[in-house]
């Protein structure tokens, strides 16, 4: 079960990538997001885990198994029966601006249960992710 949102920035797909990637910041622009705490230094790359903890649901560690530089970034969570991906994936747009698409997808048995049972929270945090990812993206192009 996958759920999904697009939005437009007007922000390059640099500047996207930048507030994208800075993960222990999510906090800051999404309500969605209580705390992140990265497992190890440097910049987002393959391989690249993380802690999360959201409103409403467990924490868990996100390891990162696809990523494209300034394009954007897979990353999965698995537990008993269950993996979670989440992508996260920056476009350009003809004559400037950025379209950015959010994705997650539950799969495995228990996954898909899960998936249906947090249907409506998922898709209200995606619209609040892609919300705040666009303000924080746009209050900073000068």
């Amino acid at each position: 079960m996958e759920h999904s949102t697009v939005v437009d920035i007007a922000a390059s797909p640099q500047r996207v990538w930048q507030v994208l990637t800075d993960v222990e910041r999510w906090p800051d622009w999404t309500r969605s997001v209580r705390w992140v705490r990265r497992l190890e230094e440097g910049p987002l790359r393959t391989g690249s885990r993380a802690k999360i903890s959201q409103p409403r649901l467990p924490t868990v560690d996100w390891t990162v198994i696809d990523l494209e530089p300034e394009e954007g970034f897979t990353w999965v969570s698995t537990g008993p029966g269950s993996k979670a991906t989440a992508r996260h994936w920056i476009q350009p747009l003809p004559g400037g601006g950025s379209t950015v698409r959010l994705s997650v997808e539950q799969s495995g048995p228990l996954g898909v249960l899960v998936g249906r049972l947090y249907s409506g929270l998922t898709d209200r945090y995606l619209a609040m992710e892609a919300a705040g990812l666009k303000r924080q993206c746009e209050a900073s192009v000068t």
